[in-house]
């Protein structure tokens, strides 16, 4: 007997039927991008899907046809600040649509940018509230950076602007200071970015090679830098054990990984300006210590040179006080020897007698009648001979 059936086409079709007449209309649908594939002036495929803590539990294929994404995308872009990718939470006005020769897809009118900026934003509260719970937020903060430090090591993409912008800066200071840096390359956008990150963080710490750490991205869209938000990146910043400066965006982004960073500044050439700064300090205090130390030693000397002029004068006043004592004291004796000089009691009349070795005669009893003696007076010598001694 033959079975009853139905053909394909008439199943389809009435599951076509029934589900387009169960969402007759368009309306607001919340999902993941897992794919995206978009060509330029054409229509834009996506895979859509929603996980849950036992993985994936839904899935389904979307399409923007080309007259719509024409308008859908720079919108999006020029609101979220990046395009639409993989791993996006969006919101999106659909209609379902079933075809018998393609099957289920939704056909997407419409993005709400600003949802997905609001997802973003309330996971990234959900992180901060989890690092201040955890007291991770200022763990960096308490450590010191050193006084001048000379090796960097810089986690970034090779090819990125924002690092060759950071070279450049600080090699062409107009110091001249110099600086050792070394690149440890990373993903520095998307879903793989902190995982990318995290092993660079690792390499650095296994190398024990430099004084800091510094994490370099330019600009970029709000949703591109939306990875600097992840917690498990900032977890690994905020308990490294160097400090990490973190320089991403522009003026107005201002991620999770900045707050739980040492530092952080807006670009990669503040970055470079403030490596620069702390050495422009040092030279500047190292040049005041200097004048201070020159005007010191000449203080010094000059405080020096007035003792030793007040010592001079010192000097040579007690010398020349003990110079005219000893003049006196030599007039004195020249006094005194000039008094007791022979000479001047033989002018006086008086006579000195010499024996014949010509010694003075001091006692005349001890000559004898024979002897030759030698009578000095004040202007002739007499040249005698004892006749005889009489003692009185």
């Amino acid at each position: 007997m033959e079975r009853e059936h139905i053909d394909l086409l008439e199943f389809q079709s009435r599951l076509k039927k029934g589900i387009e007449g169960l969402f007759p209309s368009r309306f607001w649908l919340k999902a993941e991008v897992s794919s995206v594939k978009a060509r330029p002036g054409g229509h834009c495929w996506m895979e859509l899907s929603q996980s849950s803590e036992d993985g994936l539990v839904a899935k389904a294929n979307a399409v923007i046809w080309s007259s719509r994404y024409r308008f859908i995308a720079p919108y999006f872009e020029s609101v979220a600040g990046s395009p639409i990718q993989e791993g996006m939470t969006v919101l999106m006005e659909v209609q379902a649509n079933f075809s018998e020769l393609y099957g289920f897809s939704l056909v997407v009118s419409d993005i709400d940018p600003e949802y997905s900026l609001g997802i973003k934003e309330m996971e990234r509260q959900r992180t901060i509230e989890r690092l201040r719970s955890e007291g991770l937020l200022d763990l960096q903060k308490d450590l010191p950076l050193p006084v001048l430090p000379y090796r960097l090591a810089v986690i970034s993409a090779e090819d990125a602007a924002g690092y060759r912008d950071f070279i450049r800066h600080l090699e062409g200071n107009p110091y001249g200071f110099s600086f050792c840096v070394r690149l440890y390359p990373a993903l520095m956008q998307g879903a793989e970015c902190p995982k990318s990150v995290i092993s660079a963080l690792d390499c650095i710490l296994e190398d024990g090679w430099c004084d800091v750490v510094m994490i370099l991205r330019g600009g970029g869209g709000k949703l591109d830098l939306s990875c600097y938000d992840d917690y498990e990146m900032a977890a690994v910043i905020a308990q490294f054990p160097l400090p990490v400066l973190v320089a991403v965006g522009h003026d107005q982004d201002y991620h999770v990984c900045d707050m739980v960073a040492n530092v952080s500044v807006k670009t990669p050439t503040a970055l470079a300006d403030y490596f620069i700064g702390i050495y422009e300090d040092e030279d500047a205090r190292l040049s005041a210590l200097r004048t201070r130390m020159k005007l010191a030693v000449n203080q010094r000397l000059s405080q020096s040179r007035i003792e030793l002029d007040r010592l001079r004068l010192k000097v040579r006043g007690a010398v020349g006080l003990r110079l005219e004592r000893m003049e006196s004291a030599l007039e004195l004796l020249r006094t005194r020897i000039c008094a007791a000089d022979p000479r001047k009691i033989l002018d006086r009349g008086y006579s000195l007698i010499l024996d014949s070795q010509g010694v003075v005669v001091k006692d005349a009893s001890t000559r004898k009648a024979g002897d030759r003696i030698s009578v000095v007076t004040s202007d002739v010598v007499m040249e005698c001979t004892v006749d005889s001694v009489v003692n009185k």
